[in-house]
């Protein structure tokens, strides 16, 4: 019978990780699945004896809180050679080691990452996919490499039957650090308390796949065995050593939440108990924006928001009693109360929760109807950038994979940034003040979505601001609609480094000021 060993303390565990070792990390911000006491066993051992180091790390969401925890146990020059990440800003630290060149530096979309580490296990050559194409993890820009310390080529391009495609390389992991809820007799693993399962799974195949180990924290041990069967999530034979962290939190709020992980009916079918708490409504700009895509989500049946102003608008939609339709996210969540900010990626009460690799499967193959995005800069061929602000590598994400699947993309941000405030009366928009770092570029810093390629795929795109709406067309980006209260050639024009194609509505109100 298969038993994992039981690691009785941190020290024992880290020294099962050799110097130069390729690990794979599934986790995601709000402390979801993140295996955070054992990072911090390995941050130990590197601050006492300098090793492990000349690590290797990839994961595909942002792991940690921004303040230390998951991925930032790990940024210490030296401990760190290489990151391969999906996002990043969760550890401004490992954020700095990739601005000062201490690291070489890479990433690509969440989506390709957790497919790609799946595929890697299974033994097949890699992933080729279309997703990628025309940004900057395309070989023809910058192939993923995000500092000029990172000279490995991870993608190159591909013609299948006369279309055009990206093969990313297989991946040899050396050790997969994951976390579950509990681990059973046998050694397998549920995850059934946790909010989400994201690529625990397809992480762990990486490593067992390359002949590697696969370390796992969980809270509790049981005597016997996982039942329901079908909760075990990662069975005992591919799990090699198991940390018990009998005060391991659900996620950043803390406590256990029975209906995130859907352990309990939901009160809308039950009305037993007290509802879950109301995620609060976006205010002020985020309103504004917000409560206009909304308008764009009309008749979708699958949408999908992301992070940012997006996630706000589940909890518009629920106050002004507007149907939105079936919503997910890229952690695979379905429907429920979508929570925002650093718990962005779970619900109370959802419907259905899959492993990530699944829903992006899902979402490739054309699952979402629309999909509403947040926008970091835009430029005079419809490109946008949310991966690369300031001098940081942010990353993509799921945006990448979202934005170029979707049949209609929605992107959400303010006009500029830095200063900004607006205010609306009475349906009119007032900018207060302006802000003094412009959004609306002649081209943008790093290219998450490729205007042209979505021109190429046949998708609608719309970019919302606080003051106008633009379209991408043929002609290239229109101005469609400049909100009520703004002068279109003074709050608008004038303020962008592009001319945009005039919208048929607005040909003649950009030759007068504003009503």
């Amino acid at each position: 019978m298969h038993a994992p060993l039981i690691v009785p303390d941190g020290a024992a565990l880290a020294a099962l990780i050799a110097d130069g070792a390729t690990i794979a990390l599934a986790g995601s911000g709000g402390g979801l699945i993140e295996p955070d006491a054992v990072l911090a066993a390995l941050e130990q051992r590197f601050l006492a004896t300098g090793h492990p180091r000349d690590l290797t790390v990839i994961h595909a969401l942002g792991i940690g809180d921004g303040r230390g925890s998951g991925l930032g146990r790990l940024a210490h020059e030296g401990m760190v050679r290489r990151v391969i990440g999906g996002h990043w800003s969760w550890s401004p630290a490992m954020q700095k080691l990739a601005r000062e060149e201490k690291i070489a530096a890479y990433s690509l979309p969440a989506g390709v990452i957790s497919t790609l580490l799946r595929e890697s296990g299974a033994g097949r050559p890699g992933l080729f996919t279309r997703i990628g194409l025309g940004t900057f993890v395309d070989p023809a820009l910058d192939g993923g490499r995000v500092n000029a310390s990172a000279r490995e080529a991870l993608v190159e391009r591909a013609v299948i039957d006369g279309r055009d495609y990206l093969h990313y390389k297989p991946l040899k992991v050396d050790v997969a650090i994951i976390r579950g809820s509990a681990v059973d007799s046998r050694g397998s693993l549920t995850l059934a308390d946790e909010p989400a399962d994201l690529d625990v799974y397809a992480v762990a195949l990486a490593a067992r796949g390359n002949g590697g180990k696969v370390i796992a924290q969980v809270r509790t041990r049981l005597a016997g065995r996982i039942t329901p069967t079908r909760l075990a999530r990662i069975p005992g034979v591919m799990v090699d050593a198991v940390f018990l962290v009998p005060g391991q939190q659900q996620s950043a709020l803390g406590a256990y939440d029975a209906r995130l992980c859907g352990a309990v009916a939901p009160f809308r079918e039950t009305g037993e108990g007290a509802p879950p708490p109301a995620a609060p409504e976006p205010e002020g700009l985020r309103r504004i924006i917000a409560a206009r895509a909304l308008q764009e989500i009309a008749g979708a049946r699958s949408v999908n928001f992301g992070f940012g102003i997006p996630g706000g608008i589940p909890a518009l939609a629920r106050g002004l009693g507007v149907e939105i339709g079936w919503c997910s996210v890229e952690q695979g969540t379905h429907n429920g109360a979508l929570l925002d900010g650093a718990l962005f990626g779970t619900a109370r009460d959802a419907d259905a929760v899959v492993a990530s690799p699944d829903q992006f499967d899902f979402y490739g193959g054309g699952g979402i109807d629309t999909a509403v995005l947040g926008l970091g800069e835009m430029d005079a061929d419809g490109n946008v950038n949310v991966s690369r602000l300031g001098g940081d590598i942010v990353g993509p994400g799921g945006f990448i994979d979202i934005s170029q699947s979707a049949r209609k993309v929605v992107f959400c941000g303010a006009f500029e940034a830095r200063g900004l405030e607006v205010a609306e009366r009475d349906g009119r928009i007032a900018i207060l003040k302006p802000g003094s770092q412009p959004k609306l570029v002649e081209r943008v810093r790093h290219v998450t979505f490729s205007g042209p390629q979505a021109l190429r795929n046949g998708q609608e795109v719309v970019y919302i601001t606080e003051r106008a709406v633009f379209r991408l067309t043929a002609a290239g980006v229109e101005l469609s609609e400049v909100a009520p209260g703004i002068d279109p050639v003074r709050d608008v024009l004038e303020r962008m480094a592009f001319a945009p194609v005039p919208g048929p509505s607005l040909s003649a109100r950009l030759q007068s000021p504003a009503a």
